[in-house]
């Protein structure tokens, strides 16, 4: 889980951020909190712990990801997750559609946002939802 110890608790606009810039830190954001995860359940070799992290954080994944936590996010939260999704300049992997390409996109900025106005707990909150929905399959 992440702590608010790694936050520099300087006071700053997130609204200065452009969404690619929240998306950014918010990839790796997420990241940190899927290979935490999977170091925590099983100690294996590192290239079976890369292959499941590739798995969850590639951007079909990610997208289920986002109609997890889209219902339960607040207006702000809400905001944040379109400005991510809604950037004009996505180009999506060889491997992916557009769709999931901009939601996931749209996760990682609100994961960014999130990080940077120190809602670690909130962050984790969110981690937590999306762990437990799609590891049932929903």
């Amino acid at each position: 889980m992440l702590t608010t110890e790694s936050l520099n608790n300087e006071k700053v606009d997130i609204r200065l951020y452009s969404p690619q810039a929240l998306a950014f830190l918010g990839d790796a954001v997420y990241e940190i909190l899927v290979r935490e995860r999977i170091v925590h359940r099983a100690n294996m070799p590192v290239n079976k712990l890369h292959l499941q992290a590739v798995e969850q954080v590639r951007a079909s994944y990610q997208s289920k990801a986002y109609a997890v936590v889209e219902p339960v996010l607040t207006e702000e939260e809400l905001a944040a997750l379109r400005r991510g999704r809604n950037i004009s300049s996505i180009k999506p992997p060889k491997n992916g559609t557009m769709q999931d390409y901009r939601r996931a996109t749209g996760l990682e900025c609100l994961f960014g946002y999130l990080y940077l106005k120190g809602e670690i707990q909130r962050i984790n909150e969110l981690f937590l939802m999306i762990e437990e929905h799609l590891e049932q399959g929903e």
